[in-house]
């Protein structure tokens, strides 16, 4: 009889937020009495390899703003370039494949080859191929591997949209004499606002992990990476969580705030309740 109750059509479920609420505090309980217990071993000198949760947030209050706000800064600053770069390839590459549909073939291609490429390789070539950055100034390496992070998502997810345009609306374009342009601009933009507003979500955290990946081959003295290697050497394990933390934060925030300009822009993408 309870099981049927909670099947019930009736039955009122919790709010989203909470859900979420409810399983960060799981997640950080979880990891509280892990690092306190299994994985609470002694690493090399002396530091404890698992810190706990309120080790974090004391090595956190102990850096201070002004540490993070001076590397953070850089690493946003990389990831959005990159951002902006590799999404309006992207977007572009899709719309030719749209006015030049035999150009779809080499478009995919070229998307495929730049998500398969490794990482490391492309990183290393990088810093013999673009120049090091000032101190404090965005690091081209970063951008350039913050860009290719995003390319091929966005790519598919632009393609998969701009195809699923309504073919009833197409052929009343065709028939009052518009191009394959027209039908873009008019038709397929439109239907295809959705797919592509949840590429641009995804591509946010993507193009922050592309930055401070390419932090690690760029050279750079600021930034999220070289503040995880210097962490790193000097065997402080709480830093380099709280660093990784504060990293998933970032992205977080930024994958947010992407998700409400997209509910402003498109608000039909997400249905409407019944």
């Amino acid at each position: 009889m309870a099981s049927e109750a909670l099947a019930a059509p009736g039955a009122r479920r919790a709010p989203a937020w909470a859900v979420g609420v409810a399983g960060g505090v799981g997640v950080i309980a979880l990891w509280w009495i892990l690092a306190a217990t299994v994985l609470g071993s002694v690493g090399p000198g002396g530091a404890q390899a698992i810190p706990t949760p309120p080790e974090v947030i004391a090595s956190i209050a102990a850096s201070g703003w002004d540490f993070y706000a001076r590397n953070f800064s850089v690493t946003i600053a990389e990831a959005g370039i990159g951002y902006a770069w590799g999404n309006g390839l992207a977007l572009l590459a899709a719309a030719i494949v749209l006015v030049f549909p035999r150009l779809e073939g080499v478009i995919m291609q070229l998307a495929i080859i730049t998500y398969c490429i490794p990482v490391v390789a492309i990183g290393i070539l990088l810093v013999v191929i673009i120049p090091v950055p000032d101190a404090g100034e965005p690091s081209g390496n970063a951008a350039f591997l913050a860009a290719l992070s995003v390319f091929f998502t966005t790519v598919v997810g632009s393609l998969l949209g701009l195809k699923a345009a309504d073919p009833a609306a197409l052929d009343v374009v065709s028939v009052y004499g518009g191009s394959r342009l027209t039908q873009l601009r008019k038709v397929r933009l439109i239907a295809a606002l959705p797919a592509i507003l949840n590429a641009l979500q995804i591509a946010v955290p993507a193009a922050f992990l592309g930055a401070v990946l390419g932090e690690f081959f760029g050279k750079v003295e600021l930034g999220v990476g070289p503040a995880m290697i210097a962490a790193q050497q000097n065997i402080d394990a709480a830093r380099v969580w709280a660093l990784a933390l504060v990293s998933g934060a970032v992205a977080l925030v930024g994958y947010l705030v992407v998700a409400l300009l997209a509910r402003a822009i498109a608000p039909w993408s997400k249905g409407v309740a019944s």
